[in-house]
């Protein structure tokens, strides 16, 4: 982050660097706690992720309100711009962040009514693939590590994979046995909110690249999202 001669606009931005952590911070428990209330069957739990969701919409506000108020009072210019800018696309990343957290939440109070079927022990395999994209996407926010961001960038990849994989026994079930197809109509609404909490977070590594090096990655985020071309196998044939 750049240092200035006004000791007020470095701890401004510091404020605003500090506001964003909370958010991505509170994001992060907010997804743990919705995969918590699904290991667990928690109804109670994930009320609470629904409920909490709020925070994050009012700090989103907090983020907005005080990178407005900076640009309009500082007038900023080139890598102090580029911060504040990010910074006010980060917080709408993060929200979004949390909206799919609290739809993981919403899913697993339908989801613990409806009896348990074996593909849920993918779930939290790929949540905590998701969680550390978010934890390290946030020390390179901290840091200005662009590099750190690139690896994040990077590793989407294995989050899309995860999610073909379990999107496929997803389907096998529900073909071989149609009294699961409710609960596992309900994990695959969860698992492709967890899949997409980690575009989030790979799109606010974009920006931390653009923050740091002023400039967007040249390079198309690789993908591993092939479930619109899915084919099952099942007993009698290929579906």
């Amino acid at each position: 982050m750049p240092q200035h001669i006004v000791q007020r606009y470095d701890d401004e931005l510091k404020k605003l660097s500090t506001l964003i952590v909370q958010m991505g911070g509170l994001a992060e428990s907010q997804l743990a706690a919705a995969v918590d209330a699904i290991v667990k069957r928690d109804s109670k739990l994930a009320e609470e992720v629904v409920q909490g969701d709020a925070k994050i919409d009012a700090l989103r506000n907090q983020v907005d309100d005080f990178a407005i108020e900076m640009l309009a009072r500082r007038q900023p210019m080139a890598a102090d711009l580029r911060v504040i800018v990010a910074a006010l696309r980060i917080s709408s990343e993060i929200e979004r962040i949390g909206d799919y957290a609290k739809n993981v939440g919403k899913r697993a109070v339908a989801l613990n009514q409806a009896p348990l079927v074996r593909p849920v022990h993918a779930i939290p395999r790929m949540a905590a693939l998701v969680q550390a994209l978010i934890k390290d996407t946030l020390d390179a926010y901290i840091t200005d590590d662009a590099a750190k961001a690139d690896a994040v960038w990077a590793r989407d990849e294995e989050v899309d994979d995860l999610y073909t994989s379990l999107f496929r026994e997803l389907l096998t079930y529900m073909m071989e046995d149609p009294r699961s197809i409710t609960p596992c109509t309900h994990l695959l609404f969860i698992a492709k909110n967890i899949e997409r909490i980690g575009d989030h977070a790979t799109n606010i590594a974009e920006l931390i690249h653009y923050t740091v090096l002023g400039e967007m990655p040249k390079e198309d985020r690789p993908k591993g999202d092939d479930t619109a071309y899915a084919v099952v196998n099942v007993p009698g044939g290929q579906r």
